[in-house]
């Protein structure tokens, strides 16, 4: 194998995309060691980076909660506003 002068911008480019390649590598393998362990794995911040669409699962009870806030905060807002109207 013959032997090129590189530019060292170039092996600077190279060995950050090994580390990042490596760093998600470790967040799998974290992962899988946390699945056999019967234990959910954080996420790493290069997972959590990687990923910014994912949305947690919420609980049906937490749901109903929220659907109940949210009812009564447009209740309080349309009270609001008949009273505002009402006033002319």
């Amino acid at each position: 194998m013959a032997r090129i002068a590189h530019d060292p911008g170039l092996l600077q480019a190279a060995l950050y995309g090994y580390q990042m390649e490596k760093e998600k590598i470790e967040a799998k393998i974290r992962d899988l060691q946390a699945q056999l362990k019967g234990k959910k794995a954080s996420p790493s911040a290069a997972a959590r980076s990687a990923k910014p669409g994912r949305r947690r699962e919420m609980s049906d009870a937490a749901r109903a909660r929220i659907a109940a806030a949210q009812r009564k905060r447009w209740a309080e807002f349309h009270k609001k506003k008949a009273a505002a109207q009402g006033g002319d």
